[in-house]
């Protein structure tokens, strides 16, 4: 398991990366993470909670989990880490607009381009040897910009967030300044249908993929609307 992927995993297991933070003193924190240890000659499984302190690894027991999985005993382990007080969230920073620390994570996971569902898109695509322009105005006369943009072809690919875009699966509106962000969803709703109209009223094809979707179920879509036009 790469690095990337063990930090993901105890994002999900703890909650986010918000609700790993160690307390060290007044004025240092760190990201804390979760080790399991199968001690094989009684066959328990301790879990260990660990981060960097000026340049070392420390460590603290938090106690024995006994679920099926490696994901659940995580889960577990950081909820015994919670209880306990070894941990707490990520405090807001002042003047933020979100509603917590889960909901600034996703504004900032949410960049406007070159986002990890579109890197990976657009490198299926490429690996089935086909070419596109990347972040591109399908109509030079429309100010509208699709993360891929077939010209000959004429298809336009947008690669949705799901927070900004209101995933009927995963948005979750914010409760700090609610009015506000919803009608900014709501306005980014609208001009999505707009786009999607003012390009097919010029011919186009548009393919919308929530950045959730599985990549090759995402190309699967796109290489159909490919081989129609």
């Amino acid at each position: 398991m790469t690095r990337a992927a063990r930090s993901a995993e105890q994002d999900r297991a703890a909650g986010g990366r918000h609700r790993r933070v160690v307390v060290i003193d007044n004025e240092r924190r760190a990201t804390g993470s979760i080790a399991l240890r199968l001690y094989r000659r009684t066959r328990r499984i301790r879990a260990y909670l660990r981060w960097s302190q000026q340049g070392s690894t420390r460590e603290r027991y938090v106690g024995e989990v006994n679920a099926a999985t490696r994901t659940a005993n995580l889960d577990q382990a950081w909820s015994m880490a919670r209880a306990a007080g070894m941990v707490t969230d990520e405090v807001l920073p002042t003047g933020s607009t979100a509603s917590s620390m889960a909901v600034r994570a996703v504004m900032a996971a949410n960049k406007g381009r070159d986002t990890k569902p579109e890197l990976l898109l657009r490198s299926i695509l490429h690996r089935r040897g086909l070419r596109y322009r990347v972040n591109a105005q399908p109509l030079p006369e429309l100010r509208r910009t699709a993360d891929l943009v077939f010209p000959k072809a004429q298809v336009a690919v947008f690669v949705d967030g799901c927070y900004w875009h209101g995933c009927p699966d995963h948005y979750r509106p914010a409760m700090k300044r609610s009015r506000f962000w919803q009608d900014k969803i709501r306005g980014n709703k609208a001009r999505d249908a707009d786009t999607n109209k003012r390009l097919h009223d010029k011919g186009w094809t548009i393919v919308r993929v929530w950045e959730h979707e599985d990549p090759n179920a995402a190309a699967e879509k796109v290489i159909a609307a490919l081989e129609q036009r």
